[in-house]
Formats: structure tokens, C-alpha cells, sequence
């Protein structure tokens, strides 16, 4: 299966890996430090999220939460207004929820070993290897997605990355691989590489310090691998933003209970469906004629196509009807401080879109 003997493999690979890596690896505040908390923090950060729009964020989490001490302390709400932007928002209150048991249960001190770190909430294999190899120097190898990439095109392996057997594979493969004398630097090198060398698309095998052993190359099959099983059918939902405004400028949000997308965030009232809904059908829902009976409203659509948004397993095909109310009302939340609530970004961009059309 090898181009040449497995035993020059493991010798070589992690060398040439390396003297790439300290020639080309990008300037980022994380890898200035071995603090488990700042790696932590951009690992989780860098979850689903590439590196150029992780920065900023990473950054303004240190000034806010300097320590894990001050995440600890912080509100939940203020952890996802901070957030708000990134997706995947369990990643925030996984975190927020980790420091507080860092701090409550094991007295602030950040756990040291591969085990331990796995034992925190919202911290699989990848994340616990990153942390024990980069700050405590334990041998334990990542497995990304650069990293499977990068391995599956080397090696000419066809084995699914996302099936169970996939995952044992590279896994096992990757530890034998991995540099035990400095495995921090090795586990930033195959990354950096996976993510700058051999890209998803594009790849830049020409100038690659690994062309002439990568069986991928060789074969002519760098665009079939790595290799995915078919992804779950992705489920279509119909969200109608109800945005109650009033003349005097206040509006209401609900918080959003309970599990699944976007939990304990704020939106406005929605009406979900099975498919588009027409204006008469939205007036004549029962959740909208129980929230307004004032007869002095004017329902406007404020965007006429479906804006569609993609999440991992979900597509949200949403409307934002903006209901304006001239009579008495019980709205509470003055339009001006509306950005002061996490909402999900979906409606953070409707936020400053219809805020731009009032200016």
C-alpha cells in the first residue's frame, strides 16, 4: 500500500511536517502561550469556525475573560452576546458551563492530562489531544478535519472519515505518526498544513515538501479524498418573524427555551410552518391573533424572498414580517437597546438591515 516502508514514513513525515510548519506557520496569539485556558479557549472558538473570523473573537473573549476565573463569574447571556455571530452556540455554553466547573470543582486549576480534559463539558478527542499535547506535551495526536485530509491523501485511504471505523482508523495511524518528543509542535504542524497546504480545494501539491511520497498525488485521486458517507437529508424548516414595532419605537423579544438551535437566545415571535405562508395565512394564525387584537396594525413583509439559512442538518427559509402598532400596547424593549440581547445572527442581520432602512 506504502510508496516506501512505513518505518521511513514514521521517521520522516513529522520532520518534514515540522521544518514546514517553522517556516510557514501564520503569526496567532494562541501559539504564544501554553496557558490550557487561551487554548482552550481558541480551540473551542475555532470549532466550525475558520481562523480568520475565530480571531476576533478569541481576542475579545481574553479582554473580557482574562481568566477562567472571569468566565466563571460571567452571565450566560452576556458570554452569547459575545459570541453572537460564531453559530453553533451549545460551543459557548458548553464553555461558560466548563469554567464555572473548573473553577467550582476543581478550584480553578485547569485538568492536566488527555483523560481529564475530556471529562469537560463539550471537549471530544480532538480538543482534549490539542490541549494535553500543546500545554502539557503529551503524546496524544489531533484528528481534524486538516488532519484527515491530509493523512487520507498521503496514505491513499478511502476508508470513510466519518464512520466509525474511519475514525478508529485515522486515529490509530495518526498516534503512530505523531513526534512523541514534541508532539505540540507536530500536532500544529499537520493542522497548519492541512489548512494551507493540502486545502480542501485547490491544493498547492506542486510546492508541497511532501509531493513526492503522497500516494494521492501519485494516483491522480487528490479530488476524491478524503472520503465521506452520505450525509443525513438535510430537514427544510419555515420560520415568520413576527417584529412587533411601535410608534413609539419599543418592540418585544422571547427567549428561546429548551433544547436545539439557539437555546437561551432571544428572537422575536415566530410562527413556524411546514411551508411558505402567504400574508393572509400568517394573519390568520392563531399565534398571531392571540398576540395582536389591537384592529390599528399594518402588517408589512420586509423581505419578500426567503432568506435561507444554512445550518449543519437544517435549512431555515425565514420572513420578517414587521407589524406596526399605532394603538396601546405592552411592548417593553426600546428598539435602541435591542442590541444589547444575544440573538442568533439570523436576526442580527434583520436587526441592522431594517434599523438602516429607519436611519
Amino acid at each position: 500500500m506504502y510508496f516506501c516502508s512505513i518505518q521511513f514514513i514514521i521517521m520522516t513525515f513529522s520532520n518534514f511536517l515540522i521544518d514546514w510548519y517553522l517556516e510557514n506557520k501564520r503569526d496567532l496569539p494562541w501559539r504564544k502561550t501554553t496557558n490550557p485556558y487561551y487554548i482552550w479557549l481558541s480551540e473551542i472558538i475555532l470549532q466550525q469556525t475558520r481562523v480568520d473570523q475565530g480571531l476576533a473573537y478569541y481576542l475579545k473573549f481574553v479582554e473580557h475573560y482574562p481568566t477562567v476565573f472571569d468566565l466563571s463569574n460571567a452571565d450566560e447571556e452576556e458570554v452569547l452576546k459575545l459570541w453572537q455571530g460564531l453559530g453553533y452556540y451549545s460551543r459557548a455554553r458548553n464553555l461558560h458551563f466548563s469554567a464555572k466547573y473548573i473553577v467550582k470543582e476543581l478550584n480553578g486549576v485547569f485538568p492536566f492530562t488527555y483523560k481529564e480534559i475530556l471529562k469537560l463539558k463539550g471537549v471530544g478527542d480532538y480538543t482534549a489531544s490539542a490541549i494535553a499535547s500543546i500545554c502539557f506535551e503529551e503524546p496524544t495526536a489531533v484528528v481534524d478535519g486538516n488532519v484527515y485530509r491530509t493523512l487520507a491523501r498521503f496514505f491513499d485511504i478511502d476508508t470513510p472519515i466519518n464512520s466509525s471505523k474511519g475514525i478508529k482508523y485515522f486515529k490509530e495511524l495518526a498516534q503512530k505518526l505523531i513526534d512523541v518528543n514534541d508532539p505540540a509542535t507536530h500536532n500544529q504542524a499537520i493542522m497548519e498544513f492541512g489548512a494551507r497546504m493540502c486545502k480542501p480545494q485547490n491544493p498547492t501539491c506542486e510546492i508541497c515538501p511532501l509531493n513526492n511520497k503522497c500516494l494521492a498525488l501519485q494516483k491522480k485521486k487528490i479530488k476524491e479524498l478524503p472520503v465521506k458517507e452520505k450525509k443525513l437529508k438535510v430537514r427544510k424548516r419555515y420560520f415568520n418573524y413576527l417584529v412587533p414595532i411601535s410608534t413609539d419605537g419599543k418592540t418585544t423579544l422571547n427567549k428561546r427555551e429548551g433544547k436545539g438551535i439557539w437555546q437561551n437566545l432571544y428572537e422575536f415571535p415566530i410562527i413556524e410552518s411546514e411551508f411558505t405562508l402567504d400574508k393572509d395565512a400568517v394573519l390568520s394564525h392563531e399565534i398571531f391573533t392571540n398576540l395582536f387584537t389591537d384592529d390599528t396594525l399594518d402588517v408589512k413583509l420586509f423581505n419578500q424572498k426567503e432568506i435561507v439559512h444554512k445550518l449543519s442538518h437544517q435549512h431555515l427559509y425565514t420572513r420578517f414580517w414587521v407589524v406596526e402598532i399605532g394603538g396601546e400596547n405592552d411592548l417593553k424593549i426600546d428598539w435602541k437597546k435591542i442590541h444589547d440581547f444575544p440573538v442568533p445572527r439570523l436576526i442580527d442581520t434583520f436587526i441592522e438591515e431594517y434599523t438602516k432602512t429607519k436611519a
